[in-house]
C-alpha cells in the first residue's frame, strides 16, 4: 500500500478546512471554490521550494482565499463578535505558523480554528 505524500496530505487538509469555512458562511459557490484551487496550486509550488513550511499551508490557503475574496467580492469572513461599528473581516493568526485560527483583531478574541467557522 502506498503512503500518502505529506505535501499532498497537507494540501488536501488545507483545502478541506477552507472549504468547510466557506460552506459554513454560505459562500462556497463554484467561482469561490476555484479560488481555493488556485491557492492550493500556488501553495504546492511554495512548499516544494520551502518544505519546512508544510505546517503553515492551511493558514496560508485561508489568507490567500480571504485576499482573493476581498478583491472580487468583499470582506470574508465577517466578524460575528462585534455587533456594532463597521463590519470587518476576521484575521488568520498566526500569519505564518501552525494551528491557524480566525481572530477578531478589534476585540482580540479567537473565534474559531481555520476550518471551524459556524
Amino acid at each position: 500500500m502506498d503512503t500518502i505524500d505529506p505535501l499532498e496530505q497537507a494540501l488536501h487538509a488545507a483545502r478541506a478546512l477552507v472549504l468547510a469555512d466557506l460552506v459554513a458562511r454560505e459562500v462556497a459557490q463554484a467561482e469561490v471554490v476555484s479560488l481555493v484551487e488556485e491557492s492550493v496550486a500556488h501553495r504546492r509550488w511554495w512548499v516544494e521550494q520551502w518544505p519546512e513550511g508544510i505546517e503553515y499551508v492551511a493558514g496560508l490557503v485561508a489568507q490567500d482565499v480571504q485576499d482573493a475574496l476581498l478583491e472580487r467580492y468583499g470582506r470574508w469572513p465577517l466578524c460575528p463578535v462585534c455587533g456594532s461599528g463597521d463590519p470587518h473581516a476576521l484575521d488568520v493568526e498566526p500569519e505564518l505558523g501552525p494551528d491557524p485560527h480566525w481572530v477578531c483583531g478589534k476585540a482580540g478574541v479567537v473565534v474559531a480554528p481555520v476550518g471551524g467557522l459556524t
